[in-house]
């Protein structure tokens, strides 16, 4: 995506925007006490724009005596950076008929002490065609949001995995061709709905998916069974192994939910370091699922708990060995300058040891609070992930406000802590410090 793409569809934005403006019908005559209002205000626009424009400044104190750190940094070795961030989103719906445009596009910039880096993507463009009520033909590049866990979606066969940080932000999405068709029912099944999906994988065309030259199905069962939601999920093609999923959501009260998912697959390849320092396929039908819980208390405290286990993950043995393999990285290279092991560990790393959440058992938890003490416009709240097989773990508090029209501040805290050849206690950073400015338009 070039500058002037870019420029073209801010600039429709801003037009966008004034033109709601000064165009946007009050629909309220004054009278004496008497109101009356515009039902046409509630029908759906043809266009529809906004997004927003954000700015954050981070503190970061490395982790020098980390495994993450010592592979970024060994030969330029930092106590600390100071990462200022910009970012633009841009998201738009055109109607025409039976025919739904979406658009959602992404730019951002990012400097700090080793460099500068931007780039602009294509999150989603896809048309939705309605020809009935009873169908829906998607077509284009969508993120299709598939599980119901909130950090983790174990059954999100064609999504890219979320950041369980910022497990709300928007994430790219896949270059296919939907098919949605849904009924409702009287009885104790009330709606049923199937999703299809081919996924192709060419030179081009998602090539971070897999291996490429091929076209890969999924498909998803909704039910609504006595107020129950439940997805059966399955995915095949060549790209990626077969893969089988379920989950499910249920409101127990107005303000305490229960979800999870399970997902298996019956053939899974994984690179693993072997005590030898080789490299070794690891060929095993693989399971995965999630237990989660949200409550919100009558003071308006909304609690989040997920329990995720990977067993497609690394072991704690298995992590202590990659960090092992970086430690003497280090010392070889300390001795004689020698970087030939560090080059090792990095290929070892993109193997997947270096992903996040590369473990196999984790504790999700976060904690918010709407207004407390009757500060208006003003949410703290605190989220920590736990590592449950090496007690790693990291806590990140922050604060929301948003008494400003259309805008947000939110200041955020990450410390990271664990034992030597834990998970957290081998990441890059050991505090983040944050500062985040975000205007909606």
């Amino acid at each position: 995506m070039n500058i002037l793409f870019l420029r073209n569809l801010s600039s429709a934005v801003c037009s966008c925007t004034l033109f709601s403006i000064f165009l946007f019908p009050v629909g309220i005559s004054w009278g004496a006490d008497e109101y009356s209002f515009d039902l046409d205000e509630f029908e759906k626009k043809s266009f529809e724009c906004g997004g927003y424009a954000e700015v954050k400044y981070e503190r970061i104190d490395i982790n020098n005596d980390g495994a993450a750190a010592r592979l970024n940094y060994y030969k330029d070795p930092r106590s600390n950076l100071d990462r200022l961030n910009s970012t633009l989103q841009l998201e738009g719906n055109f109607n025409k008929g039976m025919v739904d445009f979406n658009w959602l596009v992404q730019a951002n910039a990012q400097q700090d002490q080793t460099g500068w880096s931007d780039n602009a993507d294509i999150y989603s463009a896809y048309a939705s065609i309605k020809p009935t009520p009873l169908a829906t033909i998607d077509l284009g590049k969508k993120m299709f949001k598939w599980g119901k866990g909130y950090a983790w979606n174990p059954v999100g066969f064609i999504d890219r995995p979320k950041d369980p940080n910022n497990p709300e932000e928007a994430l790219e999405g896949y270059i296919g061709a939907g098919l949605d068709l849904i009924k409702s029912f009287s009885g104790p099944l009330q709606t049923a709905a199937l999703t299809t999906v081919a996924l192709p994988v060419w030179q081009g065309v998602n090539e971070d998916f897999g291996q490429d030259n091929n076209i890969n199905l999924a498909a998803k069962l909704y039910l609504l069974y006595r107020d129950t939601d439940i997805d059966l999920i399955w995915f095949t093609g060549n790209s990626r192994s077969t893969r089988y999923g379920l989950d499910f959501s249920r409101n127990m009260a107005t303000n305490f939910e229960i979800h999870a998912e399970f997902a298996y697959v019956p053939e899974q390849s994984t690179q693993v370091l072997a005590t030898d320092g080789s490299m070794y396929k690891r060929e095993s039908s693989e399971s995965s699922y999630l237990l989660g819980l949200r409550y919100l208390s009558e003071n308006d405290i909304t609690t989040i708990v997920e329990y995720y286990h990977n067993n497609d993950g690394y072991s704690e043995a298995e992590l202590a060995r990659y960090f092992q393999l970086v430690t003497d990285a280090q010392s070889q290279f300390d001795g004689n300058g020698d970087d030939t092991l560090f080059q090792k560990a990095s290929s070892v790393a993109q193997a997947g040891y270096s992903k996040p959440q590369a473990g196999r058992n984790y504790l999700y938890a976060k904690v918010t609070q709407k207004e407390p003490f009757e500060l208006l416009y003003f949410t703290p709240g605190i989220t920590t992930i736990i590592n449950l097989d090496d007690r790693s773990y990291s806590i990140t508090p922050e604060a929301v406000y948003t008494g400003f029209t259309n805008w947000e501040m939110r200041l955020r805290l990450s410390i990271l802590n664990g034992g030597y050849y834990s998970e957290y206690g081998e990441k890059t950073n050991s505090n983040k410090v944050g500062v985040r400015l975000r205007y909606f338009f």
